[in-house]
């Protein structure tokens, strides 16, 4: 299969330092440089993250997933086996009792999965739920969701509040949040108020409004890059089919940069373009050069962000923290080991079963390391 060929790098952008007239760069260049080396450095790493993401998701649909299925079967066959087994083999009371615990607490989530036919086998085992039980199996629920609920959301239960049933619950929940929804929405709009009367003194005054300016002077300057990159690019006055193609284009690109602030987008394009050249940027002043590195900063700030997210966002898809799998080799390596260990446990639980539907002994023999879960901890499903 050819290989997909490699996206052009992005022009770089720099302020030089073999410049006779500019042998030493300022405080500013430097910033300027360091900023724009990171943000490039940003850029690759988020796209190579995403990428590695998506090949990740269509790894795991297209290989993991059946291998899953293929798992689920043979768990479903040793639920057979073991049901035969109880039924045929002689067996302990305690064995018995084991098998059952093993096909219950260890394998109920395959009705769930794929496997509903199993249902007559669980049903055969499972002892009906007694009133008191139900009753006593809800208090324990409640309270536990009352804990997480408080731990997570520092919400406070009412010691009467009845929250006996899941609909009970959440009516609780939903009232509890909105009271306090509606008391801190009071506070932020009296805080809001007391901000708002209260004088300013000058210096206060003087740092506001020196903000402001300062927004201003930035907004000024990616303005000022676009108009330029607008003038040369517009396509309505390109008479040439293709050259208008390619200019509308590079005008989609600089309109997106400019929405976003994206500063280091249009020097590359005005670079790109021959619109400026280094030189351009060695004599850039002083105060143009902060205003410059002010958006540059927020731009690394945002990859930053958006690096993050992606890892979020993946850590919702795998389960796992998202400093897991930070990078794209480290995606590829966990991905490597958890499918080998699926085809290993396929494999030893396949060849497991066969053995007990063969030989008693070999069964027993597992059963004695089988451990019956205690009370009140509910089903431990068992991948075997």
């Amino acid at each position: 299969m050819a290989k997909k060929p490699a996206a052009p790098k992005p022009q770089l952008v720099h302020i030089p330092t073999t410049s006779a007239d500019n042998p030493a760069l300022s405080k500013a260049q430097k910033e300027f440089n360091r900023l724009t080396k990171r943000i490039s450095k940003l850029e690759k790493d988020v796209a190579e993250f995403r990428e590695a993401a998506t090949r990740l998701r269509q790894r795991v649909q297209n290989e993991y997933r059946p291998l899953q299925a293929r798992h689920n079967e043979v768990r479903a066959d040793l639920v057979r086996m073991l049901d035969r087994a109880h039924d045929t083999y002689k067996l302990t009371k305690g064995e018995r009792t084991k098998i059952v615990s093993l096909l219950l607490d260890g394998c109920y989530d395959l009705l769930q999965k794929g496997h509903p036919d199993l249902q007559p086998i669980f049903d055969k085992y499972e002892e009906p739920e007694t009133p008191e039980e139900a009753a006593a199996a809800d208090a324990q629920t409640a309270e536990m969701m009352k804990q997480l609920f408080s731990r997570q959301f520092g919400i406070e239960f009412d010691a009467d509040a009845d929250v006996s049933t899941p609909e009970k619950f959440q009516a609780y929940l939903h009232q509890k949040m909105a009271t306090e929804q509606a008391a801190y929405e009071q506070e932020e709009a009296e805080r809001a108020e007391r901000r708002a009367s209260r004088k300013k003194s000058p210096r206060q005054q003087a740092a506001e409004e020196k903000k402001q300016a300062e927004e201003q002077n930035i907004t000024q300057a990616v303005r000022t890059l676009y108009r330029d990159l607008v003038k040369a690019l517009h396509p309505d006055l390109e008479p040439d089919e293709t050259e208008k193609a390619r200019k509308t284009e590079l005008m989609k690109q600089v309109t997106t940069a400019y929405e976003a602030n994206e500063l280091l987008t249009l020097l590359r394009l005005q670079l790109e373009l021959q619109r400026i050249d280094q030189t351009h940027l060695e004599n850039l002043a002083e105060d143009q050069l902060h205003y410059y590195n002010k958006l540059l900063k927020e731009q690394a700030r945002e990859l930053d962000e958006a690096m993050f997210r992606e890892q979020e966002i993946l850590s919702g898809f795998t389960g796992k923290p998202y400093y897991y799998t930070p990078t794209p080799a480290a995606m590829d390596y966990d991905y490597a080991r958890q499918k080998a260990q699926l085809e290993q446990k396929i494999r030893q639980l396949a060849a497991e079963v066969l053995a007990f539907e063969h030989d008693p002994a070999a069964l027993k023999a597992f059963l004695k390391t089988y451990k019956v879960p205690k009370a009140g901890l509910g089903p431990v499903f068992l991948e075997f």
